[in-house]
């Protein structure tokens, strides 16, 4: 599908020549893109995911995704995939909300890497790709060291940092034994707390491995080390350089969307957590487009921007 997805660009797009020295601009049919995505988002008649195999297998061939679908980012999600592109409901028996089981039943099995990550939300990544992401963190090297460097530097607060010493001393803890452990106990440290733990998951530190029977809804996760979780993660993510991992999750969400304006490169991966330069991204799809592996200039139907496409 990839293949005749760029093969009619060239067949049937229209192809408008500026002038002799310019590259040319391609024109993609909204309809064709749309069911592009239909394909890679899994909202094909027969496509919706039915268990936590086929879930699995639908992170590992977008390479990541979002849980649930996340208001004016296009990235396909779990959600979307098993219950259709709609809403997600308030109400808890929705058929939908198998989704939900399929995550808890799958923390800690090590089936793929799920933490608050992509624009700090929860975000399901397969295995062979977590390196690429890990490798754009600040961890360097030893687990039990490398936080201290960014402490020192000012890059890790202080919450944070009591929250990872924790873990790191006591192993895996339910949130509530955590913020006890932790020092967090008065009632106005929620806020200071929550943050925290999320900063520890969107820079791969810190990822939920299971869910206790705890607190008044007796439900809470587990949190451990990312890297004592996944002890092979830090050296396969080591021999990674930067711009290569970042055109290798360009170049896997440019395959999901299909093509879109810049912009939306930017909304993913430009900003928190990850806030990648806009030098660094544009650099990035220079290099992506001598290489071939996609086309910089294409004009979609009904989009004012010219869009980034994938060639593979």
């Amino acid at each position: 599908m990839k293949n005749l997805f760029f093969l009619f660009w060239i067949l049937r797009g229209k192809i408008i020549m500026r002038s002799t020295m310019e590259k040319p601009i391609m024109t993609l049919p909204q309809e064709l893109l749309q069911q592009y995505r239909a394909r890679t988002f899994h909202t094909q008649p027969g496509q919706r995911l039915a268990n936590a195999d086929q879930a699995v297998d639908f992170v590992n061939e977008r390479g990541f995704a979002f849980f649930w679908p996340i208001k004016n980012v296009l990235m396909p999600s779990l959600w979307v995939a098993a219950a259709g592109d709609r809403p997600v409901p308030d109400e808890h028996d929705d058929p939908g909300h198998v989704t939900w089981g399929w995550k808890d039943e799958l923390l800690g099995k090590r089936r793929w890497y799920y933490a608050r990550v992509l624009r700090k939300r929860n975000t399901m990544i397969s295995l062979s790709v977590a390196p690429y992401f890990y490798a754009l963190s600040p961890n360097y090297g030893d687990y039990t060291e490398d936080y201290l460097i960014d402490y020192e530097s000012g890059q890790l607060p202080l919450p944070a940092k009591l929250i990872y010493e924790t873990l790191l001393r006591e192993g895996p803890l339910d949130t509530i034994a955590l913020r006890k452990l932790a020092g967090f106990t008065n009632r106005g440290s929620d806020s200071e707390f929550n943050g925290a733990l999320d900063l520890l998951q969107n820079t791969f530190r810190v990822l939920p491995i299971g869910v206790a029977e705890a607190g008044a809804w007796r439900y809470a996760f587990i949190y451990e080390i990312a890297a004592r979780h996944f002890p092979d993660l830090p050296e396969r993510a080591h021999p990674i350089s930067e711009p290569e991992a970042r055109q290798k999750l360009i170049s896997l969400y440019l395959d999901s969307i299909g093509a879109a304006p810049l912009k939306e490169i930017r909304r993913v991966f430009g900003t928190a957590p990850l806030n990648w330069p806009s030098a660094a991204i544009e650099r990035d799809l220079g290099k992506m487009e001598e290489k071939g592996e996609l086309a910089r200039e294409v004009e979609v139907e009904g989009v004012k921007e010219l869009c980034v496409g994938s060639r593979k």
